[in-house]
């Protein structure tokens, strides 16, 4: 993948801006709340995923505009195509010239992946931040898994409306096993897609890793689950499941809600055995969430056969000189936008091999070279 230009208008804080990146390290500057993450997040959009940054569709536009509109030129590994993105109620897309139902249809058709600070959750937050990682990754990958994803959804707020109605009205207890047939199927689907994601991820994770931190420390990504499953054949899974739904039956209509599921299960980080969210420091945390994005875009290669663009929203700013080094080294040869306030030396040596340096100040390109 490779950005060729992108045109922006009414976005966040950008009246209009013409971007044409170069095809190796891209590196943006300037002071803060001067658009440096706008310009990450108007790419992002274009892997057809929501903001990285949990926000409404509407703070997208520029104040005081009624829509934004986002226009990509960009080489998919295959030829050259163009992506226009319209934001006002909702997104809408036009890809090669044909209106498309979403802008959700762009999911596999450019492919991206981005840290910034607030993926720190994914280390320091709850379950919720990790499975988000997992479903992302997977639904990116795998159009499938985001409609599957949807129907288990769909299928766990029925199921625990149905356990707040038992409360009042015992006689549905019945149907409470249809339920469970289909709850137990799609959780099956689930677990079995994480657990193979992750082991595909494990030795992207553990080489970036080892890299980052001179080999001083082993990572660890284990899935926890509320299930006793055994093996990898997902077809065995369904009776384990069931017998524990059934298990859980008490407590889940006692609490009103599902406590057992895909739902609720967790992805275990450690180095050296110990949990990173409880033991590791601040800067051990920060290099376990970025290598975890990292590995993400080595997966995305290694399944699909193309190198997603790869987005450093403030990576540089608490790393040692080593660490930035193994980071810029290890991205060679893939299409790179770095933001920082302050370029250092190793991103200037980087960005004279192969790139180009801009600087942004309200919302407006103002140099580059």
């Amino acid at each position: 993948m490779k950005v060729k230009s992108l045109q922006i208008r009414d976005f966040r804080n950008i009246e209009a801006m013409e971007f044409e990146p170069s095809e190796g390290v891209n590196v943006i500057f300037g002071e803060n709340a001067q658009g440096k993450t706008n310009l990450l997040e108007a790419i992002w959009l274009f892997t057809g995923m929501r903001s990285f940054r949990n926000t409404r569709e509407k703070n997208l536009i520029r104040f005081g505009e009624e829509r934004s509109v986002l226009t990509m030129e960009y080489f998919n590994d295959v030829r050259e195509q163009q992506a226009e993105i319209t934001i006002q109620d909702k997104k809408s897309l036009v890809l090669g010239g044909v209106k498309k139902p979403s802008a959700s249809s762009m999911v596999g058709e450019f492919l991206g992946t981005v840290f910034s600070p607030n993926h720190l959750e994914l280390i320091k937050g709850g379950p919720g931040e990790r499975r988000k990682f997992v479903n992302q990754a997977l639904s990116e990958l795998r159009p499938g898994y985001a409609n599957r994803l949807m129907q288990f959804h769909k299928i766990l707020q029925q199921r625990n409306t149905l356990l707040k109605d038992l409360k009042y009205h015992s006689e549905l207890l019945e149907t409470l096993d249809i339920w469970d047939e289909t709850f137990a199927s799609l959780s099956a689907y689930l677990i079995r897609e994480r657990r193979k994601y992750l082991e595909q991820l494990m030795p992207h994770l553990q080489n970036f890793y080892s890299g980052i931190s001179s080999g001083r420390e082993q990572i660890e990504a284990s899935y926890i689950t509320g299930f006793p499953l055994e093996g990898n054949d997902a077809s065995q899974w369904r009776e384990p499941i069931i017998r524990t739904l059934q298990e859980h039956r008490e407590e889940d209509i006692l609490a009103g809600f599902s406590t057992v599921g895909p739902h609720r299960d967790d992805i275990q980080i450690t180095l050296n055995g110990l949990s990173v969210k409880n033991f590791g420091s601040q800067g051990q945390q920060r290099s376990c969430a970025l290598s975890m994005k990292m590995a993400e875009a080595a997966v995305i290669r290694q399944i699909t056969g193309k190198q997603p663009v790869v987005l450093l929203d403030d990576v540089m700013s608490e790393l040692d000189s080593s660490r930035q080094d193994y980071i810029l080294n290890h991205i060679e040869g893939w299409q790179v936008f770095l933001t920082c306030c302050e370029p250092s030396g190793i991103l200037l040596s980087k960005q004279s091999e192969k790139g180009n340096l801009f600087e942004i100040k309200g919302g407006c390109l103002c140099s580059s070279t």
